[in-house]
């Protein structure tokens, strides 16, 4: 199986190309591709393959050439990621698949077809506007921490943190506690801390994410997102831009009305092949 290695902002995937549709991608043969230890080692896998030749795509072949085919580190399918979305179109880009740099690209994901501007350093996905649905609470490590319900094609609980919690102190290890008839699927929980200003953004903060089906990432680019909706209200702001600071580095989500745009590094890194014989498969 070939394979290529990328990530965006160290929130990395193991991308297969599989234009037709013809792979077996077991959610048992995805956990041992991103197996740390025997497997590549990943947060997820995208599966390269064409809107027009995926059971759950064929709708947006129309509009998209390419369906982003994301899975989990568990093997369990996700709705949208978005540094996801970014590396899938930077590995489009990169193998002659898509349009050139400058241009805007349509994606087709399970939440529906996005649009990815290609820049030289950068990738942009227009995600959509946030929908804040509701209140919920978070426990980690004794701790129950109030929490934003947010919808970005995928669920989210933002949990902005009281003055006397650190960041940095919080025990991501195992998955947080969380309200599991709000999020039935599961949920991406984020910790907030607000950080100091900086140039081009109305509102800096830093942020953690536990993923479902990954465990904590070093970026999370849907969370950036919905965490961006959340400060944005509290400071009674209807749009802005907000630099998030993440484990793995900086992306920087600007929001209005209309939309929600996620811009930072999208990088491949090696490419190769995987002997399947050789993975644990459970």
């Amino acid at each position: 199986m070939q394979f290529t290695k990328g990530h965006g902002t160290g929130n990395d995937f193991v991308i297969l190309p599989d234009p037709d549709g013809q792979l077996e991608l077991t959610a048992a043969v995805v956990a041992a591709l991103c197996d740390r230890r025997r497997g590549i080692g990943a947060d997820g896998v995208l599966r390269v393959v064409r809107a027009a030749k995926h059971p759950e795509a064929v709708a947006y072949a129309g509009t998209a050439e390419w369906f982003m085919d994301y899975r989990n580190a568990d093997g369990s399918l996700a709705e949208m990621c978005g540094n996801g979305v970014r590396v899938f179109a930077r590995y489009l880009t990169a193998h002659g698949l898509a349009g050139p740099v400058g241009g805007t690209l349509p994606v087709a994901t399970r939440a529906g077809v996005v649009r990815v501007e290609v820049r030289a350093g950068e990738l942009a996905v227009d995600l959509g506007v946030p929908r804040i649905t509701g209140r919920g609470v978070a426990t980690v490590g004794g701790l129950t921490l109030p929490g934003t319900a947010v919808d970005c094609g995928n669920p989210h609980l933002v949990c902005v943190l009281p003055a006397n919690v650190e960041l940095a102190a919080l025990d991501l290890t195992r998955m947080p506690g969380f309200d599991a008839a709000l999020f039935p699927t599961g949920v991406n929980v984020e910790f907030v801390n607000p950080a100091e200003p900086v140039a081009g953004a109305d509102l800096h903060v830093r942020m953690r994410v536990h993923e479902r089906g990954s465990g904590e990432t070093l970026s999370c680019g849907s969370g950036a997102c919905a965490v961006a909706a959340v400060v944005l209200r509290d400071a009674g702001r209807r749009a802005g831009v907000v630099a998030v600071d993440v484990p793995g580095g900086r992306l920087t989500v600007t929001v209005d009305e209309r939309t929600c745009w996620l811009a930072g590094p999208a990088v491949l890194v090696a490419r190769g092949e995987v002997d399947l014989a050789a993975l644990t498969v459970a």
